[in-house]
């Protein structure tokens, strides 16, 4: 569960201090979708960088299953990333001299594992791409990748940790309309199949609509959608 208390976020510019949240309350609950919407510069990503442990606000609590990422110290809270948290971005972020499979693979490194954990990551890792329609595609590097792949091994690589937490930041932003509806679909599915929470930023409103919960972030504030 996540859970979101009168969170405020603050930038300073120049001699001048930016609002950009300004007492943000929210309730999910697991295995929701949930999407927020909202103008170029709306805090949008602010938010989900802070739900995610990226940053941390000036005011307020950010629970993740009953644990204040905001009061964690940078070790223990980039632990709980790792170990909860999976996340996709517009840009795929791949690395370019890894295969895809490598790329999947990536969010594992961190952790100290045995061979037989380690050969069960890299199982899991077939099995979701065969989910996303990638297996012929695991020993390919990102240059020989389209968009839309390239964007479905960055989703893979999110699920690959078993997070409870999904954050999605304009993950169909860069693709063309087949591709981002082809995105859309396997958030959808992966959320049944994998069972995680997912939060989507977008400014696509089919995508948007999609989702079980919907809001928008405009002004400093959260307001739900109906």
């Amino acid at each position: 569960m996540l859970e979101l208390k009168n969170v405020s976020k603050r930038y300073a510019n120049g001699s001048d201090v930016v609002d950009v949240l300004q007492d943000i309350s929210l309730r999910i609950e697991p295995r929701q979708t949930v999407s927020v919407v909202g103008p170029s510069g709306s805090g949008k990503s602010t938010l989900l960088n802070l739900i995610g442990g990226l940053d941390r606000p000036d005011e307020g609590s950010i629970l993740l299953d009953g644990e204040n990422l905001a009061a964690l110290p940078d070790d223990a809270l980039a632990a709980v990333r790792n170990r909860k948290i999976g996340f996709v971005f517009q840009l795929h972020h791949l690395l370019p001299q890894c295969t895809t499979l490598e790329n999947v693979l990536l969010p594992t490194l961190a952790r100290r594992c045995t061979a037989e954990q380690r050969k069960a990551f890299e199982h899991r890792a077939e099995i979701l791409l065969e989910k996303v329609g990638l297996t012929d595609k695991r020993d390919r590097f990102p240059g020989q990748l389209s968009g839309g792949q390239r964007q479905r091994v960055a989703l893979v690589r999110a699920l690959i940790c078993r997070p409870g937490l999904v954050l999605a930041d304009e993950p169909t932003g860069s693709l063309d309309a087949e591709a981002a509806e082809q995105i859309a679909d396997l958030l959808i599915a992966l959320n049944q199949t994998e069972g995680a929470t997912l939060i989507v930023v977008t400014h696509a409103l089919p995508l948007a609509q999609r989702m079980q919960r919907r809001f928008r972030l405009d002004h400093r504030k959260l307001t739900k959608v109906d």
